[in-house]
């Protein structure tokens, strides 16, 4: 390998910067890793944001991604931005990181981003989000799989400013309580902010309409909670996750912006796991 080689940097663009994305930045930095973020796409560029890295650029237009060199895109912005970004980034950059997965609900975006991706040679990069395993539910749907359950438990204060608090008193919830149970599918569409992690396990393994799930709020945990069941033709495998929730959005997962480091180390390390 060239000296160039080793003392490359990866070159970072953020599309949104909440919770998530300054986490990750944040432990990038931390981690001394070797990336540069050289744009962070907003709504409002002109508005001042003191904690942006130096030397990123504040875009608001997916125009703005051409030219810049860029090795991926990580969105962190929410349902509707992929759409919106998914073209430019997938143009302009090697790899496009799509946490919000509850778009790809929508099967006529999918598939023409796909095509997008093959005609570039770029990347649509689905990470494990709050999960892990997904490389062993991938390598076991290789054959018939029958079923895969993914059950979501999380506090209470967790599922506030969704779709549940029009099911469930959650100030006052004092035991569990299911409130939802259907397809991943349905569930990424109904909570997009809570279930987008349904359509990773889905995409991993038997598809949006196939996967079953189950969404619990729960006074009792204190982290946000998955497991995954799946058997076939492989056997059957569980997995559990206990989550401590991200401080500055408990919708979120700690481990979300923990997979999305892990993703980013991953494309410059001589050793990937």
């Amino acid at each position: 390998m060239s000296a160039s080689e080793t003392s490359r940097r990866l070159r970072l663009a953020f599309v949104g910067w909440g919770a998530i994305a300054t986490r990750v930045a944040e432990l990038l930095t931390e981690r001394q890793a070797a990336i540069d973020i050289v744009a962070i796409a907003v709504r409002d560029a002109a508005k001042a944001r003191p904690d942006v890295p130096t030397g990123a650029r504040l875009i608001s237009s997916p125009s703005k991604l051409a030219g810049l060199g860029l090795d991926m895109v990580i969105e962190a912005a929410g349902r509707a931005s992929v759409p919106v970004w998914a073209e430019a980034a997938l143009r302009h950059s090697r790899r496009f990181v799509v946490s919000s997965t509850s778009a790809f609900c929508d099967d006529a975006l999918l598939a023409r981003l796909v095509e997008i991706a093959r005609e570039q040679g770029s990347q649509i990069v689905v990470p494990p989000g709050a999960l892990g395993g997904m490389d062993a539910l991938t390598a076991a749907s290789t054959l018939p799989l029958d079923t895969v359950v993914h059950s979501i438990v999380k506090p209470p204060l967790a599922w506030r400013g969704t779709g549940a608090e029009a099911l469930l008193d959650l100030g006052a919830l004092e035991t569990r309580a299911v409130f939802f149970s259907g397809t991943a599918r349905e569930a990424a569409d109904r909570f997009p902010q809570n279930a987008n992690v349904a359509v990773i396990s889905a995409l991993a393994g038997i598809g949006l309409d196939r996967t079953r799930v189950e969404l619990v709020a729960d006074p009792a945990v204190s982290r946000n909670c998955h497991r995954l069941s799946a058997s076939g033709a492989f056997g059957r495998m569980e997995m559990l996750f206990e989550n401590e929730p991200l401080k500055t959005n408990p919708k979120s997962s700690e481990m979300t912006a923990l997979n999305l480091v892990r993703l980013v180390e991953n494309q410059l390390a001589p050793l990937a796991h």
